[in-house]
């Protein structure tokens, strides 16, 4: 059964920086394509970035380019998003969903508040 965990949120003061972590276990399989999404509370799930394993090619969402990077996919199907230049609107809880055999595994997040 494949099992996604993210980890690396926490309480950041705006301008800093956090790394989140994706780790998918319980498959044989390499994840194919991961991507992160963000939920705040009273509003809908946000696409924030996302990578092609096969490609490289990568996707941002608007309010984080520059600012966000996400990782390339690692042999142990682990990925990152680096996030610099916190902003209080970046408060959320940061989920990742990681694609093995053209199906998509959801974690529960980890939660990122933003605030001095």
């Amino acid at each position: 059964q494949v099992q996604v965990v993210e980890s690396g949120g926490g309480l950041v003061q705006p301008g800093e920086s956090l790394r989140l972590s994706c780790a998918a276990s319980g498959s044989t399989l390499r994840v194919s394509n991961m991507a992160w999404y963000r939920q705040a509370p009273g509003n809908r799930r946000e696409f924030v970035a996302a990578i092609v394993g096969s490609t490289g090619a990568l996707s941002y969402a608007d309010s984080v380019k520059g600012r966000f990077t996400i990782s390339s996919i690692a042999a142990n199907n682990t990925g990152y998003l680096t996030m610099n230049n916190l902003k209080p609107e970046d408060t959320a809880v940061y989920l990742c969903a990681a694609e093995l055999d053209y199906c998509n595994y959801w974690g529960q997040g980890t939660q990122v508040t933003v605030s001095s």
